[in-house]
């Protein structure tokens, strides 16, 4: 049996993992390559569990830090032609601020969305947009032809918009 969490731990792990997609996306925006996006999350997450405290704006803080580790991580790899300056980063992290405040209501509304779906409909979704998934191996698997499958996953995504589009607007009208 593991010991409790205690509660500094526990609320750490709670806002991480409610701003952990925002914080990834943002630190993707400012870097050229995935690979390095995972290399730099690491250490970001090293710096925000050591410096964690509990009375501060934790969102705009993990950015701050994010912004941080990912100029530390290009000025250690200045020498290499494909890194961006730091006035380019800079810039690229203020247009993710405001383009998370963008992104952040549509991915909860298209989480929703994609709950309303029935089970079969919301698997198809998820196994087809994996990263390694080939549509052609899936309609196989699924005794279809590729076309068969993109039409309908063609119409599964027209109805995720419109209820994507109907919950934003709800929520606009609220």
């Amino acid at each position: 049996m593991q010991p409790p969490l205690d509660p500094q731990h526990a609320q750490f792990l709670r806002l991480y993992a409610e701003h952990e997609a925002a914080l990834q996306v943002f630190v993707r925006s400012m870097l050229p390559c995935r690979d390095e996006t995972d290399e730099v999350m690491q250490q970001v997450i090293v710096v925000l569990w050591q410096k964690f405290e509990t009375a501060q704006d934790f969102k705009k803080w993990a950015f701050g830090v994010a912004r941080l580790e990912v100029l530390r991580f290009l000025q250690s790899r200045k020498r290499d032609r494909h890194v961006f300056d730091e006035t380019l980063v800079n810039r690229l992290a203020d247009r993710a601020v405001l383009h998370a405040a963008e992104v952040m209501p549509r991915r909860e509304a298209l989480e929703h969305c994609l709950q309303k779906l029935p089970p079969s409909q919301r698997e198809l979704v998820l196994t087809a947009y994996t990263k390694g998934t080939r549509m052609d191996e899936l309609a196989t698997r699924r005794g279809q032809t590729p076309m068969a499958l993109y039409k309908l996953l063609h119409r599964i995504r027209i109805a995720l918009l419109d209820c994507v589009e109907r919950t934003l607007a709800r929520e606009e009208a609220a």
